[in-house]
């Protein structure tokens, strides 16, 4: 099967904390469309930030700054085509409200919680920062020192402890596909 080609495409905002999973499902997900011929982007927030956006600070404006930003490389990549998977803690409900604003301006916007027990993020640790963040030596780190607001009426919410990734990934296509109006189909090579 070739590439299908979107007159538009969507933006979905994977948000939660630190270690919930957001960029492993955001890949897997990504994975999964690809191989039905569909043109995606993972917009990732230490990717963004080591590239893009290298001089973007934490605090609440600085993240807000930043966020923006992101809104509009996802808005001019989907208003081409493109499915855009953004994965950023984004801990606060304003700066996810302006990034849907800057969006839905021209295409679908899907907010995603990727739910995880402070708790269990804090076992997970992938990066070892809560275990900095505890110990004070990281400023305005999301559940530690700074609050994590979680949506109040998201379009999905995805739960890393009761699913395993391939299950949360697999939700998020069926919804992208159902907002864009495109029929579920096998990846190339399926019977």
């Amino acid at each position: 099967m070739g590439a299908r080609c979107l007159e538009r495409g969507l933006v979905a905002w994977l948000t939660g904390l630190p270690g919930a999973g957001k960029t492993t499902i955001a890949r897997l997900a990504a994975e999964r469309l690809r191989g039905m011929g569909y043109r995606v982007e993972v917009l990732d927030g230490d990717w963004v930030r080591k590239t893009i956006n290298p001089d973007a600070g934490y605090t609440r404006e600085e993240r807000l700054r930043h966020l923006r930003r992101v809104a509009w490389i996802a808005r001019l990549l989907a208003r081409n085509g493109v499915i855009v998977l953004c994965s950023f803690v984004s801990p606060y409900r304003e700066a996810r409200r302006m990034v849907r604003e800057i969006v839905e301006e021209e295409v679908p916007f899907l907010e995603v919680y990727v739910k995880c027990p402070l708790e269990e993020c804090i076992r997970r640790d992938p990066k070892g920062l809560y275990r900095k963040a505890l110990r004070g030596e990281i400023k305005h780190f999301t559940g530690v020192s700074d609050p994590y607001e979680p949506p109040e009426s998201p379009d999905l919410v995805l739960d890393t402890v009761a699913e395993s990734p391939e299950e949360s990934a697999e939700k998020l296509v069926r919804l992208i596909l159902e907002r864009l109006g495109e029929p579920a189909k096998e990846e190339r090579g399926g019977a």
